[in-house]
C-alpha cells in the first residue's frame, strides 16, 4: 500500500470524525435550546374550551 492512499484513508476517517463531531454538537445545543424553551413556558393550565359551560341532558 503506498503513502498516498494510506493517507487519504486516513483523512476519510478524519473528516467522517470531524462531521460527527460537529453533528452530535449541532444537536446537543439544539436540545439544550428546546429544554430551555420548555422550561421557559408558563406552567399554568388552559382552561377547557367549553367544560363546564353547557350542560346536555336528554331524557
Amino acid at each position: 500500500m503506498d503513502i498516498n492512499s494510506i493517507i487519504s484513508s486516513n483523512l476519510l476517517q478524519l473528516q467522517q470524525t470531524v462531521q460527527m463531531s460537529v453533528l452530535q454538537n449541532a444537536m446537543n445545543m439544539e436540545t439544550v435550546a428546546a429544554v430551555k424553551l420548555l422550561e421557559d413556558m408558563p406552567q399554568t393550565a388552559a382552561p377547557h374550551p367549553y367544560k363546564g359551560s353547557a350542560v346536555d341532558i336528554q331524557g
